[in-house]
C-alpha cells in the first residue's frame, strides 16, 4: 500500500474475508487486503481461483461466509438494504465481464445511469462516451454495436460519476490492443485525476503492466507478482 495519513481511511479493506461453495470448496480462505485512494491494482490468477467472486463480495453482489468489506471507512455489513445500495450507487463503479448495458437505452442514457441514480446532472456521459472512442453515436443503441464497443459503453459508465472504488472484471477482453492500451490510459487517469482506487481482474499481462501493483490470487490468499 501506499502511504496516506493518518485520518483518511483505506478506499478498500478487506477483514478475514472467507467465502465457500459446494461441498467445501474453498475460494476465499480469511482474505486481509486494502487498498489506499489513488492505487490502481491488477489481479491475476488460475482460472476459478475466485477472482470474480472476490470483485462481486467487494460490491456487495454476493456475501461473504465471515469477514467485512469496508468501502471508505464503512463496513457494508453495518447498513441497512437502502443505505449499502447508497454507498454503491454513490461509491462504487463496476466493470462487468458481461457488459449488462441496458438494451431499451441509448448509449448516452446507459453511461448516464449512475448519475441520475445520484440526482447528478447527466452532462458528463456524453464527455465519457467521447474519451472512450464513441463520440458521436450517443443516440445508438446497444444493438447497433459490437462487442469490444459495448465494453467501452460499460466502461465508460463505471467511470462517468466519478466513484471512489471502481471494480473491473477483463475490461479489456472484448478489445483489440490499441483499443485497450487507449482504455486502460483512460482507467488510470481517471484513477488518478479523482484519487479514486481501482481493481482489475485480467488474464492479460499487457493490461496489468499498466497498473500501480499486480497481486496473484491463488488458494494461499493474495501476494505480489513477480
Amino acid at each position: 500500500m501506499t502511504l496516506r495519513d493518518n485520518d483518511v481511511p483505506p478506499a478498500l479493506e478487506c477483514r478475514g474475508l472467507c467465502k465457500a461453495y459446494g461441498a467445501g470448496r474453498v475460494l476465499l480462505a480469511s482474505l486481509d487486503f486494502a487498498l489506499d485512494p489513488g492505487e490502481f491494482v491488477a489481479v491475476m490468477g488460475d482460472s476459478g481461483v475466485g477472482k470474480s467472486t472476490l470483485l462481486n463480495l467487494i460490491a456487495g453482489l454476493d456475501t461473504a461466509d465471515s469477514g467485512e468489506v469496508l468501502i471508505d471507512g464503512t463496513s457494508i455489513s453495518s447498513l441497512d438494504d437502502d443505505a449499502a445500495t447508497r454507498l454503491r450507487r454513490q461509491k462504487l463503479g463496476f466493470v462487468f465481464q458481461a457488459f449488462h448495458v441496458l438494451p431499451h437505452l441509448t448509449l448516452v442514457q446507459n453511461v448516464a445511469l449512475p448519475l441520475l441514480l445520484n440526482n447528478t446532472p447527466p452532462s458528463r456521459a456524453l464527455d465519457l462516451l467521447e474519451a472512450v472512442g464513441l463520440g458521436g453515436r450517443g443516440d445508438d443503441f446497444p444493438r447497433q454495436l459490437s462487442g469490444g464497443e459495448l465494453q467501452r459503453v460499460a466502461i465508460a459508465r463505471a467511470l462517468v460519476h466519478r466513484p471512489t472504488l471502481i471494480l473491473a472484471d477483463e475490461p479489456t477482453g472484448n478489445l483489440d490492443p490499441d483499443t485497450a492500451h487507449e482504455v486502460l490510459s483512460l482507467f488510470r487517469a481517471e484513477i488518478k485525476a479523482n484519487g479514486a482506487a481501482a481493481i482489475m481482474v485480467t488474464h492479460s499481462m499487457a493490461a496489468a503492466a499498466s497498473a500501480d501493483r499486480i497481486l496473484i490470487l491463488s488458494e494461499h490468499g493474495l501476494h505480489a507478482g513477480e
